[in-house]
């Protein structure tokens, strides 16, 4: 999957991709990212054939809490 140059244009922009065991241990960890940063929130997951586990993938800006206004 490719990233888009906008999602990392600058200091403090990534892109963390998530691998778990299961949909539930996936979303466990986006949960826990907004927590900390800014983030796309929790997005779709999705399975790779042929290779274990789930993925999904989380945009975050780790210069802002989510409690920033």
């Amino acid at each position: 999957m490719d990233i888009d140059e906008q999602h990392v244009a600058e200091p403090g922009l990534a892109v963390l991709d998530v691998t778990a065991a299961d949909e539930e241990t996936v979303r466990s960890v986006m949960e826990g990212l907004q927590q900390l940063w800014a983030t796309s929130g929790v997005t779709p997951v999705w399975r790779v054939p042929g290779e274990a586990g789930v993925r999904a993938r989380v945009y975050a800006d780790v210069r802002r809490h989510p409690d920033d206004t």
